[in-house]
């Protein structure tokens, strides 16, 4: 069967392999995956900045973000409630195996020795291939409406995890948070948007294009009655003198520079997620001085937050629900780019009037 794989560490290695199709083990689910999404982690493996392959091989196949159709269901699952034709989207990262109590109670994306594995990342092969199997404790089941979008469940769990550890965060004194500003406006981004607003949250989402009806992301993020405005047109660290207080920052830009913008803007008691990862050199000036009186006087809390346990894909399942209800045919209209497993090159490549991209594996009537 064909896959997608690279050479973990050789800058552009991308090639189409042929691997053998899986065997099903007992305990496992034979997956055979429907769409893979492509995200800026992919292109950054792509680039040779990280990714290492299992052991003993040369080569990693990639893809993290998955959706996919139950193939058959392996002997000693009869009654696990997985049945053939079940949708099914798979977390990314697995426990170590050293006496770690995250790992242990189902919180490998909170491990605390590093030794954790990542589909399509790190020391496992992910999901851009034809089939795969795993085991039911990594498998989440997706319902038939959401089909079209099931392959955004990834990105949604990791913005559910970060808005969950901040109010989770916050429970350290009174807070009713009213105002919330998301920092990029790429899927991340947008899915963030689109969770706050459905909390009720004041959004204002950032980004670097101008708006109007010709930006997609702008068009978007105001349909769901959220505030689009370029960073060409304001400055992130005057925000609140612009809008007020804010009480939540979700940063989404992949951009440092944009990070220590963000703190220099976050409100008294506020507290700030950082879900992107900055690569290259930067020649950022910071008043620490004044950054460091502003958070110990503000008695603010600045956070990173990676990758998702189940828990917080079974909330975006339910969170979908509400989004869909309130804003019908929003989440679908997120990916915009759809190419076939042969065409890789082309859906690997960048383009900025683009918000999603996802490799199509096999038909779209499955």
């Amino acid at each position: 069967m064909k896959a997608i794989a690279i050479r973990p560490g050789q800058k552009n290695s991308v090639f189409l392999h042929e691997i053998e199709k899986p065997e099903i083990a007992p305990g496992e689910l034979l997956i055979r995956v429907l769409e893979t999404g492509i995200c800026g982690t992919d292109l950054e493996i792509i680039r040779g900045d990280y990714g290492t392959a299992p052991r003993g091989q040369d080569f990693l196949v990639l893809g993290h973000e998955s959706f996919g159709r139950v193939e058959e269901v392996g002997p000693g699952l009869e009654a696990s409630g997985w049945a053939t034709g079940d949708y099914v989207v798979c977390t990314v990262r697995r426990p170590c195996h050293d006496s770690d109590p995250n790992c242990d109670h189902g919180q490998s994306d909170m491990c605390l020795t590093g030794n954790y594995t990542e589909r399509g990342i790190k020391d496992q092969h992910g999901f851009m291939t034809e089939y795969y199997t795993e085991k039911p404790q990594f498998a989440i089941k997706v319902p038939p409406q959401y089909r079209s979008w099931g392959v955004l469940l990834e990105p949604t769990a990791v913005v559910e995890k970060a808005i969950y550890q901040a109010y989770k965060i916050q429970q350290r004194l009174e807070w009713a948070p009213k105002k919330a500003v998301v920092l990029g406006a790429g899927p991340i981004g947008l899915l963030a948007t689109f969770l706050l607003r459905d909390r009720g949250l004041e959004v204002f989402t950032v980004a670097h294009s101008p708006g109007g009806p010709g930006n997609p992301k702008a068009v978007m993020t105001e349909r769901v009655g959220a505030t689009y405005l370029s960073s060409q047109e304001v400055q992130i660290d005057q925000l609140n003198k612009k809008i007020g207080p804010i009480d939540l920052i979700i940063e989404a830009s992949g951009s440092s520079e944009v990070v220590f913008q963000g703190m220099a803007a976050l409100g008294p008691n506020g507290i700030m997620g950082i879900t992107g990862v900055a690569g290259g050199h930067n020649s950022l000036a910071v008043d620490t001085n004044r950054l460091n009186h502003q958070i110990v006087m503000g008695n603010q809390v600045i956070f990173g937050s990676v990758n998702a346990n189940r828990n917080y894909f079974e909330m975006g399942v339910e969170s979908w629900a509400g989004i869909e209800a309130k804003w019908p045919g929003v989440l679908d209209s997120m990916i915009t780019r759809k190419y076939p497993l042969e065409d890789y090159e082309a859906a690997l490549s960048r383009d900025r009037n683009s918000i999603k991209t996802v490799m199509q594996i096999a038909p779209e009537t499955l």
